[in-house]
């Protein structure tokens, strides 16, 4: 299982634990029939039950010492927050972006819509800028990207597999360029190596929506916390 795959120095026994008890979850084998729900009994370790603030006591647990350790690429190597939705994803993530010091900087994105859209039914005139910006899915870049200096992100697309610049690796924030960000690896094959990271025109695959269109935006995210689905990309 990648958990086990994916663990530097935690217990291995501990972390096998856990990997057979999501397994048993996903496999319906602890799930009890209440009514019309299935109820999942979460283990007492696994739950935030003493403080007025789960948010920040969560993110104390998956982080411990933050601040001090930001500089340490090591540090972010093991370390993810998962949640089931996009809106649990950007909450936490925005609440660790708070906790970093230096000023922030915000990357509005461009997008339009397809002129080759094979979909003769449907007008571009439809469609507001407004309307195109709020649209979000999983591994899909958002209209507005805020970063700082230090900050952990997830590449989202493949730029230079040669040089391990691929969808999912992860990096710490350098700079913060008006047309690129520097940034240092921090996973894959070439970690330490310092890399320069440009907007991109991009086109989702599959939005579910009836019409195709570009966003051109730089192809990051921060990652303090990531969906389920993208952690196993």
């Amino acid at each position: 299982m990648r958990l086990l795959m994916s663990s530097l120095d935690q217990d291995e026994g501990e972390m096998k634990i856990f990997a057979n008890w999501i397994l048993d979850v996903g496999n319906g084998n602890i799930i009890s029939v209440v009514g019309d729900e299935s109820e999942v009994e979460i283990p007492d370790d696994l739950l935030i039950t003493t403080t007025d603030d789960p948010l920040s006591h969560l993110v104390d647990f998956a982080y411990p010492n933050l601040l001090q350790n930001m500089s340490d690429y090591r540090y972010f190597q093991s370390r993810a927050i998962l949640a089931p939705t996009l809106k649990s994803v950007e909450k936490v993530n925005d609440f660790v972006l708070t906790i970093f010091p230096g000023m922030e900087k915000e990357y509005l994105n461009s997008d339009t819509t397809c002129q080759a859209d094979e979909n003769e039914d449907v007008k571009q005139e439809w469609f507001t800028q407004e309307f195109l910006n709020d649209i979000k899915c999983s591994g899909l870049l958002n209209h507005k990207l805020t970063l700082k200096p230090g900050v952990a992100v997830m590449l989202l697309r493949n730029i230079d597999q040669t040089s391990g610049l691929c969808n999912g690796t992860r990096l710490i924030v350098n700079k913060l360029g008006s047309n690129v960000i520097g940034a240092t690896v921090v996973t894959g094959r070439n970690i330490r190596d310092k890399v320069y990271i440009p907007r991109m025109n991009l086109i989702p695959s599959d939005s579910g929506l009836p019409f195709k269109f570009q966003r051109r935006q730089f192809p990051l995210t921060v990652c303090f916390a990531m969906t389920i689905n993208m952690s196993q990309e």
